[in-house]
């Protein structure tokens, strides 16, 4: 039901942790993702730690989803000297194409422990139904 769009993005994301550099808006980063159904519903859980609610933007256009956030540097008081720094920051932002079967219309988000979930539930459309053979005039009938 999902279906990756750039097949490069996997190698963008290794040289970017390999260099050690941030996404920009116009070059974001990948966010790490897990994509499942779970009955009539395809669930897709983005990993964003540290990042606000405020700072994710989540759109859908025809059947393209786009999940964006951006994960700011923590303010630091005056004097401090950063030692380490491994956690990414920037701009981070995943397209994933839905197939026609998805409810797009009925699309819910929910946040927590620095995971966004969005729950997409399969359209009415898709789903199995059963036809029923009239009397003797042998009209069919659908039902569903």
């Amino acid at each position: 039901m999902l279906m990756r769009t750039d097949p490069f993005r996997e190698m963008d994301r290794i040289v970017q942790q390999l260099s050690g550099t941030s996404g920009t808006w116009s070059k974001p980063s990948v966010m790490p993702m897990d994509a499942y159904r779970q009955g009539d519903v395809y669930v897709i859980a983005f990993d964003l730690p540290g990042v606000s609610t405020e700072a994710i933007d989540i759109d859908v256009e025809r059947n393209m989803l786009t999940v964006k956030a951006e994960r700011r540097p923590a303010e630091k008081s005056d004097g401090v000297q950063m030692e380490l720094s491994e956690r990414p920051l920037g701009v981070f932002s995943r397209q994933i194409m839905l197939a026609d079967t998805l409810d797009t219309e009925r699309i819910e988000a929910d946040y927590d422990a620095g995971v966004l979930t969005l729950r997409i539930p399969i359209a009415e459309r898709a789903k199995p139904r059963k036809i029923a053979i009239g009397g003797e005039s042998g009209r069919k009938q659908i039902s569903g």
